[in-house]
C-alpha cells in the first residue's frame, strides 16, 4: 500500500469521523454542557435572589423590632402615667376621707364638750339650789354661810 493512500483513506476516515462526531455526538454534550450551564447560572440567580431577600427580610424585621420597642416604650409610659394618676386620685380621696373623717370627731369632741358643759351647768345648778336649801334651813349666820361656801366651792 502506498502511504499517499494510506494517508488520504485516514484523512477520509478522520473527515468522516470528524462529521459523524459534529453531527451525533457534538450536539449532545453541548446540549448538555449548555444545560448544566444555565442550571448553574439558575442556581446562582436564584442565591442572587434569595440573598437579596434575606437582606430585605432582615430590614422588615429590624424595623418591624424597632416599632415594637417604640410600641412597647408608649405602652409602659401610658401605664406609668395612668399609674401616677391613680395614685394621686387615691392620694386625694384618702385626703379627702381623713378630712371627712377629722372633720366629724371635731363635730363629735365638740358636742361632747356641749354636753359636757350641760351636764356641768346642771349639776353646778343643782349645787346652787342645794346650798341655797342648806343656807335657808339654817339661821342666817356669815360663819355659817362661809362654811357652806367653802363646802360648796369644794364639790364644784
Amino acid at each position: 500500500m502506498n502511504i499517499n493512500a494510506t494517508l488520504f483513506l485516514q484523512a477520509v476516515v478522520f473527515a468522516i469521523l470528524v462529521w459523524f462526531t459534529m453531527k451525533f455526538v457534538w450536539p449532545p454534550i453541548t446540549k448538555a454542557l449548555d444545560e448544566r450551564a444555565q442550571k448553574i447560572a439558575d442556581g446562582l440567580a436564584a442565591a442572587d435572589k434569595a440573598k437579596t431577600e434575606l437582606a430585605a427580610a432582615n430590614k422588615r424585621v429590624e424595623q418591624e423590632l424597632a416599632t415594637s420597642r417604640n410600641e412597647t416604650a408608649t405602652r409602659l409610659a401610658d401605664a406609668d402615667r395612668r399609674a401616677q394618676q391613680i395614685i394621686e386620685e387615691a392620694k386625694s380621696r384618702a385626703t379627702e376621707e381623713g378630712n371627712k373623717i377629722i372633720a366629724a370627731a371635731k363635730a363629735e369632741a365638740e358636742q361632747q364638750v356641749i354636753q359636757a358643759r350641760e351636764a356641768l351647768r346642771e349639776q353646778v345648778a343643782a349645787l346652787a339650789v342645794k346650798g341655797a336649801e342648806q343656807i335657808l334651813r339654817k339661821e342666817v349666820n356669815p360663819t355659817v354661810h362661809a362654811d357652806l361656801l367653802s363646802r360648796l366651792k369644794t364639790e364644784l
